[in-house]
This record gives structure tokens, C-alpha cells and sequence, in this order.
């Protein structure tokens, strides 16, 4: 058995299995139809040019040569890069893969001179926000509050530089319902794409 961490790309055939299994998870827990395009439409929602240095990276953890989990990040400001794409193949979970791949994120995120780490994952989803907390992450909303009012779960943690530090973001509030919450979710994630494309179009001029 030999097990390798290696950079690669959505575009990458190596990374259909991450692909499929993150697009057939999500699918199943919210429902197809939860979003335009599905799963997958938001999984490639990101040119993937965002994931490879110096702004991100897209990493896979293999094992004789197949995939069985993977990660990424992507810029959103100096300090901050946000992590996306965590995946571990379901038949081999619980031997740390996520861990490791989370790791050498935090590793990579913090040799390209980002000190934060940013992250969400779905209110249907408490496994995940349970193995977030483990690795240390400042949950940004209240855990005591029924998850689906806030519908996306984001948190925080000090990476490179900084790492140890506490995280000094405020709490965000809970919606009034849910349909509250989809809304503010769907603006939030729109003026989060409009900074990171637009901070894409900046680098990709400046290196032109």
C-alpha cells in the first residue's frame, strides 16, 4: 500500500472520483433539485485556475494509484484563503485521510503566505462540523441554534504565521427561518464570487 499526497486540478481526470463522490453526497443530502445545475454545477462553480499557486491549490491523496480523498483552497484576500473540495472516499473513512488532506492544505495555504483559514459546510452535515472542530476550527455561528437558520456553517482558524492565534471574527446571527437563510447565504456566496473573480482577473493581468 502506498499512499501519496500530489497536486492536481478539477480538470484532471484523477480528480472524477472527488468529482462524482462529493456531487453524489451533496445530491443525496439536499436533494438535486436544492440548486441550478446540482451538485456538480456548484463544485465546478470556480475557474480552476483559483486552486493552483499562487492563489490556491487542489491536492489529492492517493493510494496505488487511485483517489481516495482530496481538497482545495482558494484566494479570498492576503490573509485569507477558503477551503473547499474536502473529500474522502466513504468505503475509507475513518483512517485519517481528510486529516491528512486538511494538513497539507493548511501546509500549502500557509507556504503561499495566507494566515487564515476559512471554511463552511452544510447545516445537514454533522459529521463534518464535527471533524472541523477536532482540527481546531472557530465555528462562526452558534452551535446551540438549530443549523438549518443559518443553512451554511462557516468557520475560521490561524494558519501559517499566525497559527495558535484565536480567531476574532464576531458570530454571525441566525436567520428568522430558513428561507431567510437561503437568501442570505445565496447574496453572500454571490458578493464572495464577484471579490474572487475579480481578484483572479487582477493576478492574471499582473502576471500577463
Amino acid at each position: 500500500m502506498n499512499d501519496i499526497i500530489v497536486r492536481s486540478s478539477l480538470l484532471d481526470p484523477a480528480a472524477e472520483p472527488l468529482i462524482d463522490g462529493l456531487a453524489s453526497e451533496y445530491d443525496g443530502r439536499y436533494g438535486a433539485a436544492s440548486r441550478p445545475g446540482g451538485a456538480r454545477a456548484e463544485i465546478m462553480r470556480y475557474p480552476s485556475a483559483l486552486f493552483a499557486p499562487p492563489l490556491g491549490d487542489f491536492l489529492l491523496l492517493q493510494r496505488d494509484g487511485q483517489t481516495i480523498a482530496g481538497g482545495a483552497f482558494m484566494s479570498h484576500d492576503d490573509e485569507t484563503a477558503e477551503f473547499k473540495r474536502i473529500w474522502a472516499h466513504p468505503d475509507l473513512r475513518r483512517q485519517g485521510l481528510a486529516r491528512r488532506i486538511m494538513i497539507a492544505l493548511e501546509e500549502s495555504a500557509g507556504q503561499l503566505g495566507y494566515n487564515r483559514a476559512y471554511l463552511s459546510t452544510g447545516f445537514r452535515q454533522p459529521e463534518a462540523v464535527a471533524f472541523y472542530l477536532s482540527l481546531g476550527y472557530r465555528p462562526l455561528f452558534d452551535p446551540t441554534v438549530d443549523p438549518s437558520l443559518y443553512r451554511s456553517l462557516p468557520f475560521e482558524k490561524h494558519i501559517g504565521k499566525k497559527a495558535g492565534l484565536p480567531g476574532v471574527t464576531p458570530i454571525y446571527p441566525p436567520a428568522a427561518s430558513f428561507e431567510e437563510a437561503t437568501a442570505r447565504v445565496t447574496a453572500l456566496k454571490a458578493g464572495q464570487e464577484q471579490l474572487i473573480i475579480a481578484r483572479l482577473a487582477a493576478h492574471e493581468t499582473s502576471a500577463a
